[in-house]
């Protein structure tokens, strides 16, 4: 899975749907608007962002990662990895056909 804040919605679904046509991602859910707070300039920033999960495979994630960069409106976004443990197998058969 991996998680990565765009700054608005209209941004969200054009890069998910890319990822998604380009079968980098199988999947892309698009949350929000959520607020963020963080460090920046040496003082804490606020924003509104909306947040995009994909659901991918680890052979993919390089890939994904590279064009997520490409896309991105930030010059430096964040793009996290996270390790899932556990999937149900049929979503998981379903998940690794969608992207292969």
């Amino acid at each position: 899975m991996v998680y990565i804040p765009l700054p608005t919605k209209r941004a969200a679904k054009k890069i998910a749907t890319i990822l998604v046509k380009e079968k980098l991602a199988a999947c892309a859910n698009i949350l929000g608007p959520s607020m963020s707070l963080y460090a920046w300039k040496g003082k804490v920033a606020k924003s509104r962002e909306f947040i995009m999960l994909l659901k991918t495979t680890e052979a993919k994630f390089l890939k994904l990662e590279k064009r997520i960069v490409e896309l991105h409106p930030n010059d430096c976004p964040c793009i996290v990895k996270i390790a899932v443990s556990s999937v149900h197998s049929p979503y998981l058969n379903w998940l690794v056909k969608t992207v292969s």
